[in-house]
């Protein structure tokens, strides 16, 4: 059941998300996050995200407070809603997208992500779930971060494309899938093996399916692979619509090994 919020968040919307004066700046994130965990939609996928967002992004959410919040969102992933656990990475990766890093909040993330189960992207009541899209997103912005290494984002990556589910991808999972992990296989310093090991193990899963019907976490992964195999050749973009192209390190091999991968399916 929705709960009431305090404030009107639509009014500092239109005030150009201005802070409400009259009120400690604490207290508001307090609302916001309890908004950003609503049943809801309206609520949750409404005025406060949009509040919160440009909040973070421009830096009022800032040191102590937006840490915080990291870890109640961090926190989160442990929450019995699925609304709650799906937008807590939405909001973590509003945090770490401004360059804060907490080394427990990758540690909470890889707990939560591959062992997801409800994989529901829109629900006619709660509206946007969408855990798989979510989780991508902060995926490829963990695997961007300098201080994550990227390896175990890839075998974070490989973890929830390889986990058995009964759950067909129809909102577009595969793409954000593959956006994230591109973005994480812009890394540098990761080395070719690294690069096409991950590829490789789902290979290996997707070997045994050559015949009959294909169950969905096959399908999910096989789709998500030949959604990566574009970005291979073409490059990814940072962050989203105006960021640059980036090339794929080692995007020779990554393509090869997709390319191998994909041909029994």
């Amino acid at each position: 059941m929705s709960v009431p919020t305090a404030t009107d968040w639509s009014e500092v919307c239109a005030r150009d998300f201005a802070v409400p004066a009259g009120r400690p700046l604490d207290a508001l994130v307090d609302e916001l996050a309890a908004a950003l965990a609503d049943p809801d939609p309206l609520v949750r996928d409404g005025d406060p995200y949009a509040v919160l967002g440009a909040w973070i992004e421009r830096d009022v959410v800032a040191g102590e407070l937006r840490t915080a919040l990291g870890h109640r969102m961090a926190a989160r992933f442990g929450d019995p809603a699925i609304e709650a656990r799906s937008f807590a990475a939405l909001v973590l990766d509003m945090i770490v997208s401004r360059g804060d890093h907490d080394p427990a909040w990758f540690g909470a993330f890889a707990r939560w992500y591959p062992a997801e189960t409800d994989l529901r992207g829109h629900h006619p009541e709660l509206g946007w779930l969408h855990a798989a899209a979510h989780g991508a997103d902060l995926l490829g912005t963990f695997g961007r971060h300098p201080a994550v290494a990227p390896g175990p984002v890839l075998d974070l990556a490989a973890a929830r494309l390889l986990a058995r589910t009964d759950h067909l991808f129809g909102q577009r999972e595969d793409e954000r899938t593959a956006t994230g992990v591109a973005r994480t296989l812009t890394r540098p310093e990761l080395t070719e093996k690294e690069c096409v090991d991950w590829v490789e193990r789902s290979a290996a899963a997707l070997a045994d399916h050559r015949r009959g019907p294909a169950p969905a976490w096959v399908s999910n992964c096989a789709r998500t692979l030949r959604a990566l195999l574009v970005l291979a050749r073409t490059g990814v973009r940072a962050a989203g619509p105006g960021t640059p192209l980036l090339p794929l390190a080692h995007g020779p091999a990554v393509t090869d090994a997709l390319l191998r991968a994909l041909g029994p399916v």
